[in-house]
């Protein structure tokens, strides 16, 4: 069985790289031929983009691009990795996820001799996510550290302006002041700007880019003056003590309900505590669990209803401000 999983990935492999060379010949002549005829307008109306820009982000990985495509999933992934700051592309992150999904189902396979394939794919499975995990803690580790830096980047912004220079001024000093990821994310939205993009789109651009409640509320500060006008020092302080009321209470209800969230914790971790016990002290008696199918389907039934208590646990003491 094993020799049989082995030619069946060495012949996706090959076709895979089959696939993929037919894919980009015919994508590289489809460009030449369009750089070789006259612009005679636009051949096809619905694309934004020049099919050669397009190209430069199709080079790696043609399938599973294509396989985000028909998913709806390549915006989502791309934003996540742009929040994250990672280079990896929506291709590069579905290609990790496919490979760690191989080599956990080869892995389980192997060390089960194949006789469990649901605990295989449920290997594989778990290793397939760990991509996606990694790039929403990255994503979420850096949206928090840009929140901490985001008060004194606003005070800072308004006291410039106050001593006479100019809003992107102030924005090109900010972030030759503070650090990473402010620092960087600043530095983009000054050259977007200075490269003649209109205020309000390169905003907005920064608000997808990182995804808080505080950078929504800067914008929208920021474009509803430019409209109404106004003094916008003051109302960027007045953003930045608000933006410090609300750690203060965030850190208040994280406290609260830190005793619930520990409760949650004892409790998902009582079971297996228990169950540990048991196989010290009656062995015979948890071999059901192991050797009766019926006992490793009751095993993952309690497991599902574990991990789905402990999440409405951590949902409920959960509260956004």
């Amino acid at each position: 069985m094993l020799t049989f999983f082995l030619v069946a990935a060495a012949t996706g492999g090959l076709t895979y790289t089959l696939l993929w060379q037919r894919l980009q010949r015919r994508d590289t002549a489809q460009a030449v031929r369009r750089l070789a005829a006259r612009p005679a307008g636009k051949e096809n109306p619905g694309r934004d983009r020049p099919r050669l820009i397009e190209a430069a982000g199709e080079v790696r990985g043609l399938l599973t691009g294509r396989l985000l495509d028909g998913l709806r999933l390549r915006e989502d992934a791309a934003r996540l990795l742009e929040t994250a700051a990672l280079k990896w592309g929506p291709a590069g992150l579905l290609q990790r996820s496919i490979a760690l999904f191989l080599a956990g189902f080869l892995a389980a396979s192997v060390a089960t001799g194949n006789t469990q394939p649901a605990a295989a794919l449920a290997a594989g499975t778990a290793l397939g996510l760990i991509p996606w995990w990694y790039v929403r803690r990255k994503a979420r580790l850096r949206i928090s550290s840009f929140e901490e830096q985001f008060p004194d980047c606003l005070e800072f912004v308004s006291r410039s302006m106050r001593a006479g220079h100019g809003f992107a001024v102030a924005l090109e000093m900010a972030y030759h002041e503070f650090s990473e990821p402010l620092a960087g994310e600043l530095r983009r939205t000054f050259e977007e700007q200075h490269l003649g993009q209109p205020l309000d789109i390169v905003l907005r651009k920064l608000s997808e880019r990182v995804p808080s409640m505080d950078v929504q509320f800067f914008v929208s500060a920021v474009l509803l003056q430019r409209r109404t006008g106004g003094n916008l020092a003051e109302l960027l302080d007045k953003l930045a003590q608000l933006i410090r009321e609300r750690f203060k209470l965030r850190a208040r209800i994280r406290t609260v309900s830190a005793q619930g969230l520990m409760s949650g914790r004892i409790l998902s971790a009582i079971p297996v505590a228990v169950a540990g016990m048991m196989f010290v002290t009656n062995p015979k008696y948890v071999r059901f669990f192991i050797d009766d199918p019926i006992g490793h389907q009751l095993v993952a039934a309690g497991l599902g209803l574990q991990v789905l208590g402990y999440l409405i646990i951590r949902k409920i003491v959960t509260i956004e401000v």
